[in-house]
């Protein structure tokens, strides 16, 4: 190679490598000019779009090196930039005094510039970290407004066909300003469009606060309802796993549940399963395992919840519930009212969960009763409300002792004291009660056994486990059938004192002592 030729050829190269920069350089300034254009489209779709008040910090656009070329040679045709921002804000129009719906510390996404210019602007894809979602109770909500009029094209749409979101808050504000908002954690959340205002398909993961757990969901959420954000539809199916209910007070154990749900933020309509397989109370400490399939509605606003008849297992036994859990005005805690049927419930299940010692007595058990917790501080078990019906059938006691006293019971009942073949009797039991203030008082309560009734009246303190009931014994044989030998015959003619009601035997009774060593003797109060 000559050194003229190769000296040209030095020269060529320079003038394509100062060409090139040139071009490059050209293709940044650009970049610079389209950015307050895109700044003012993305700025004027979002207002339009939610009718807020919208402040974006910073945006920059950025032209990949071939699209560089194409912005040149195309004249905008095919020439993709790729845009990020930061500190986007959207607020409600004229409540600056409330947080911002939205709140995105980072965005990006890319675009064809072409597609700026366009009727129908579509975004493949747009990927935002750090989002927060405020959605405020509905006295805040001010009445929809339509877009005003030459802020955007007739007709202008866009279409964003993927979303991707890392570390999102879900912020449901409460009417109360003094109370903490409701939070829903959103780890990761992938939204697909099937269209322009249509609703959005979604893949997410979530942490939910009361009780804490990670739900994982699938569905379709929106379009987003401009003027009313808490009308805003959704629907989909979850998975709520490893849920920690020791955050309540009074209960424990770990629960794992599965359903779906329609509705919109504000009102949820939920049904599934749940399971807890160490339900217990935190006063007994009694593992029982628990499973129920429920219907409920929920008011997202304010957590208020409506219980349709749920279906439930604790142990063996089986029962429904139904009722609301609901704050009313300007309560700061919940009520919960709740229905209670358990036509054929195990004494065992109920024993082992309600008790520190292991259970005393097993049978069947028919219950009917209203459960009323009021929006009271302090233990569940000092506020709790109870009021129903019962029957135990085919009881029998499991301590000796108290068994034995039955049988015994039951023996001189019948007319047969001696008569050691009467033995692990069952006895029978029903009534009407009112549990208040950790006192349980029982009205017309009756207990038999073969041979014997007993009615009684009286009150049970749970604190102190004591009991204090009067009644009646009426029993099938005469006074002086109950026993024996010569007492037989000396008691032969008192008999006609003792016979009242259609009874062999009646006396005035007491029982005092405790549930698990109860006393029973005379009651010379009367």
């Amino acid at each position: 190679m000559s050194r003229r030729l190769k000296h040209w050829l030095i020269g060529i190269a320079v003038v394509v490598l100062v060409g090139i920069a040139v071009l490059f350089a050209i293709a940044a300034q650009m970049a610079k000019r389209f950015e307050p254009m895109v700044h003012d489209q993305a700025v004027l779709y979002l207002s339009n779009r939610f009718h807020c008040d919208v402040e974006l910090a910073s945006l920059h656009v950025h032209l990949p090196k071939l699209s560089t070329i194409q912005l040149l040679l195309k004249h905008e045709h095919g020439a993709k930039v790729q845009v990020d921002g930061a500190g986007l804000t959207m607020r409600m129009k004229g409540r600056p005094d409330l947080p911002p719906l939205f709140f995105m510390r980072k965005f990006r996404f890319a675009v064809d510039l072409q597609a700026l210019l366009d009727k129908q602007k579509k975004v493949d894809s747009v990927s935002i970290d750090g989002l927060e979602i405020n959605v405020p109770p509905k006295q805040d909500r001010p009445a929809p407004a339509p877009p005003q009029p030459g802020n955007a094209p007739s007709g202008a749409t866009v279409l964003i066909e993927e979303v991707k979101i890392n570390d999102a808050d879900l912020v449901l504000l409460p009417r109360d300003a003094s109370k903490k908002p409701l939070r829903f954690r959103i780890s990761k959340l992938r939204l697909t469009s099937v269209g322009s205002g249509a609703a959005m398909n979604y893949d997410g993961t979530l942490t939910i606060p009361k009780p804490p757990g990670l739900v994982h969901s699938v569905g379709s959420f929106g379009p987003w309802a401009t003027g009313d954000p808490g009308s805003t539809a959704l629907n989909g199916t979850y998975t709520f796993d490893r849920a920690d209910l020791g955050i309540f007070n009074g209960i424990a154990g770990i629960l794992t549940s599965t359903g779906r749900f329609d509705g919109t933020l504000d009102a949820v309509h939920a049904t599934g399963e749940c399971s807890v397989p160490d339900f217990r109370l935190k006063m007994t400490e009694h593992r029982v395992p628990l499973w129920t399939r429920f219907d409920a509605l929920v008011d997202g606003t304010n957590g208020n919840t409506v219980l349709k008849p749920v279906q439930a297992r604790l142990g063996s036994t089986s029962f429904t519930t139904t009722g609301a859990v609901i704050r009313h005005g300007d309560q700061t805690l919940r009520t919960i009212n709740l229905q209670l049927n358990m036509p054929n419930g195990d004494m065992r299940d109920l024993l082992r969960l309600a008790t520190k010692q292991p259970p005393f007595m097993e049978g069947r058990l028919n219950l009917k009763s209203s459960i009323a917790i009021p929006p009271l501080t302090g233990k569940v078990s000092d506020k709790l409300v109870l009021d129903g019906k019962f029957k135990v059938s085919d009881a029998r006691f499991l301590q000796s002792h108290i068994q034995d006293q039955l049988d015994q019971l039951s023996r001189r009942g019948q007319g047969q004291p001696g008569n050691q073949q009467i033995d692990e009797v069952v006895s029978t039991m029903s009534g009407a009660f009112r549990l208040e203030d950790k006192a349980m008082t029982f009205h017309d309560l009756t207990f038999g056994v073969p041979g014997a009734d007993v009615d009684l009246n009286g009150v049970y303190d749970m604190g102190k486990d004591t009991v204090d009931f009067h009644g009646a014994l009426k029993l099938v044989a005469k006074v002086s059938d109950t026993v024996t030998g010569w007492k037989h015959w000396v008691l032969k003619p008192v008999d006609p004192f003792f016979e009242k009601e259609g009874a062999g035997t009646y006396l005035r009774i007491q029982v005092d002592g405790s549930s698990k060593q109860p006393k029973f003797g005379l009651d010379h109060s009367h």
